[in-house]
């Protein structure tokens, strides 16, 4: 039976015991405060980084791993006995990480094969996409078996999340189809989904207040019917509670993963970010 490794980014916002129970190997990005330049989650926690926005009149900056680094990924699957490596990676149309995993594969393509899948997601979505992936792998499904979990997966996926800000988003140049939001912005609590066609942030709802926009969420995940895999992530978001008790309300809340947003996301999305991310049924 081959041995099939889970290669990601650190945009994927996994709770580092859940990619270490399914043996997810996560290539960081690097987030820059002026000329001081992190690697995501090596050097700088989502809890460091937060505490650093914070106190920092700069706005964050990220940038994508090098082909290099996925490359050095891919040979650490095969010194570890891997046959094969399943890549997914943020979305395409935010950043060059999938380029640079595919020409990281192109590299190592004679010592071991390597399929790379654009995830057209961000945060946890990208994460729970990993999760079935590995779990796929674990039993027993070949390399293409593991890309069709993950390519089914995709298309079901649904994240929303509210934002206390677009000024992150403006200015990082990621605003996409919420750009409609923009003349209004100071008034209104802005919900924004990642659309599984475009990979893009899109426009999804407009919310007067922060606990409208919380209910909001709650009730799109209750709306949705019989879901899979619930998440909910979160940029140092303090009603973190509140969402989550809405959501018991519908959902087993010790089967609900929460996830910290990091860097990458959080760079973009700004704090007090929140939201959710599912799979909705085939």
């Amino acid at each position: 039976m081959a041995r099939i490794r889970v290669i990601t980014d650190s945009s994927c916002d996994l709770p580092p015991a859940l990619a270490e129970q399914y043996g997810i190997d996560i290539v960081p990005l690097t987030v820059r405060f002026g000329v001081e330049e992190f690697v995501d989650r090596r050097d700088l926690t989502p809890s460091q980084f937060w505490s650093r926005v914070a106190a920092s009149p700069i706005l964050p900056e990220t940038a994508a791993p090098s082909p290099g680094a996925f490359e050095e990924a891919y040979e650490r699957a095969l010194a570890e006995g891997y046959d094969g490596v399943v890549a997914i990676t943020l979305s395409s149309g935010l950043s060059a990480t999938y380029q640079a995993a595919e020409l990281g594969a192109k590299s190592v393509a004679e010592a071991i094969p390597v399929r790379v899948v654009d995830s057209r997601s961000l945060t946890l979505a990208l994460g729970m996409m990993c999760v079935s992936a590995a779990q796929a792998a674990e039993q027993g499904k070949t390399i293409d078996e593991v890309v069709d979990v993950v390519e089914d997966v995709k298309v079901r996926t649904r994240v929303y999340a509210t934002l206390d800000t677009l000024e992150n988003l403006k200015k990082g140049g990621r605003i996409g189809g919420a750009q409609a939001f923009l003349g209004s912005m100071l008034s209104i609590k802005p919900v924004i989904e990642i659309s599984s066609e475009t990979g893009k942030v899109e426009q999804e709802s407009k919310q007067r207040t922060r606990s409208k926009s919380i209910r909001y969420l709650a009730d799109k995940v209750r709306d949705a019917g019989k879901i899979e895999q619930l998440a909910v992530l979160h940029g140092d978001a303090p009603d973190l509670g509140d969402l989550l008790d809405m959501l018991a309300e519908f959902y087993p809340r010790e089967e609900i993963i929460v996830g910290d947003i990091g860097a990458v996301i959080g760079a973009h999305g700004g704090p007090r970010t929140i939201g959710v991310t599912y799979q909705v049924p085939r």
